[in-house]
């Protein structure tokens, strides 16, 4: 993929620049798959819910922790997500102050469903790579990772 700017390929902004087109590229066919869907659910409410699915029990102080996303946007979207009977909040046993959630049936099944289409997508979008590469690939990525874990 050649650099969307006059950046020399080999620069750490081109690098970062593909990274940042090609999930832009991602989440804009997800969220093409998620509107021509049967739920009239959006990009962070699948964010959410999956989060909940894979975190059972969590509680909305977790995602904000998780994610770094505002409080009060959050508390809109896990309300929603009840509201729409996909998550369900039960007290904690042992602290009644706080409130942790779980993924309903129909949540599951929604979850399931983003998550075979998630699949699906990826699927796509390395479709033009053999296995070593995407071995290599994601190896690369896992050293870019590292770098950042061991900078904070």
């Amino acid at each position: 993929m050649a650099p969307s700017s006059d950046k020399p390929a080999d620069s750490a902004s081109a690098v970062f620049d593909a990274i940042h087109e090609i999930m832009h590229l991602y989440r804009a066919q997800q969220y093409r798959e998620l509107r021509a869907g049967p739920h009239d659910v959006t990009h962070i409410e699948a964010k959410v819910l999956g989060y909940f699915a894979r975190h059972p029990g969590a509680t909305q102080s977790d995602l904000v922790a998780r994610s770094g996303r505002d409080k009060a946007q959050l508390a809109r979207l896990v309300r929603g997500l009840r509201d729409k009977g996909w998550l369900e909040a039960t007290v904690d046993e042992t602290d009644r102050r706080s409130t942790r959630l779980h993924v309903t049936e129909a949540g599951k099944a929604l979850a399931r469903t983003l998550q075979r289409s998630g699949e699906h997508l990826a699927q796509v979008a390395v479709a033009g790579l053999d296995e070593g590469e995407r071995r290599q690939l994601l190896a690369l990525l896992e050293k870019v990772r590292v770098t950042f874990d061991t900078q904070a």
